[in-house]
């Protein structure tokens, strides 16, 4: 084995010195010394100068490339049409057209290409009669003024699972340290029970907080709404007589005898797309509200309750302005993806 010290690749820099030394009647020996270079090396710099005209690396270095343009372009369109086509399958493809390539390879000129590797977003199943409804839904309020949207009072329901999943996967630790109990989740079995809430928000903040008993009916929903619409409406200075009461249409919401109900309240309701959960700010704000009742640890249900209410008081007014703000983007998303799902 040569054990003399391996001395990296000279950088263009340094050969045009060596160059200019030479140009200058400086001699090898002379040159070597005062740049610290090898003498063989400073030769072979001036005879390729000489051969060439350049010191910089010549063309067709190294071993060549296994994949052509062609066939990258190839693999891109493949993966084009099937996104969850997988490395293997394009190498699979591939071999049975005579390209031996390794899926290394392939992941490696996807992602030279702008093609990366990532979990598939969930999103909800839309049919083309929810996409229509979307870009109407879209197209209809785009126009609509900001001030149109801070009037709006936004509802919704969620479960707050008592040992829920965690939202950050990744713990930093020592070796032989997993079980700390710093270091982990705690689970039970059928995953300790649960709570649903229905919360409701506008553009200045977050406004009640309700706890669902047991299994809701049109006549539970109906009274969680005669406790908490009134008394969030007037925290939260929304408009009187002109103020927007949204909900998705969940059949408890949509049913005759939750419609004749509000009827004779005589507020005025948005007109709903179905399947629309990324046409709803308070998606943010369950999250928000989740992250921060987990990292409470609650270890019963009163608990539970407790944290989630006072969670939700503690969201900033900012937060819940900046949605609205913004919701604006959101339709021109939808408008943008024709009525399909969008990053909201």
């Amino acid at each position: 084995m040569d054990n003399r010290k391996r001395r990296r690749e000279l950088s263009e820099d340094l050969r045009t010195k060596i160059v200019e030394k030479y140009q200058q009647s400086q001699g090898y020996k002379s040159i070597s010394r005062d740049l610290d270079v090898p003498l063989s090396t400073v030769r072979n710099i001036i005879k390729k100068f000489a051969t060439h005209g350049t010191v910089a690396n010549l063309p067709g270095r190294g071993r060549k490339r296994k994949i052509d343009e062609r066939l990258q372009r190839r693999i891109v369109r493949m993966v084009d049409k099937q996104p969850q086509t997988s490395s293997k399958e394009i190498q699979a493809v591939l071999q049975a057209q005579g390209a031996l390539v390794s899926a290394r390879t392939i992941r490696r000129h996807l992602n030279e290409m702008k093609r990366y590797g990532r979990r598939p977003r969930r999103t909800p199943l839309l049919t083309q009669r929810h996409k229509k409804a979307r870009l109407q839904f879209a197209k209809m309020y785009l126009s609509k003024p900001k001030s149109f949207w801070e009037n709006v009072l936004w509802t919704d329901e969620t479960k707050i699972e008592l040992f829920g999943k965690a939202h950050h996967s990744t713990v930093y630790r020592k070796r032989n340290e997993a079980y700390k109990e710093k270091n982990t989740v705690p689970t039970v079995k059928y995953g300790g029970g649960s709570k649903m809430f229905w919360g409701c928000f506008a553009a200045s903040g977050t406004g009640c907080l309700d706890c669902v008993q047991g299994i809701m009916k049109s006549e539970d929903y109906q009274r969680i709404l005669g406790r908490n619409v009134g008394p969030s409406v007037r925290k939260l200075g929304l408009r009187p007589r002109s103020w927007v009461f949204q909900q998705d249409n969940d059949p408890k919401h949509t049913s005759k005898s939750t419609q004749k109900w509000m009827a004779t309240k005589r507020w005025r309701v948005l007109k709903w797309p179905a399947m629309s959960p990324d046409l709803n700010p308070i998606e943010h704000l369950w999250r928000d509200l989740k992250i921060a009742v987990g990292k409470r640890r609650p270890s019963n249900m009163r608990d539970l309750e407790q944290f989630a209410k006072e969670e939700w008081s503690k969201i900033p007014g900012e937060r819940c302005k900046k949605f609205i703000d913004g919701y604006r983007k959101r339709l021109i998303a939808v408008i943008f993806s024709k009525g399909c799902a969008t990053k909201y």
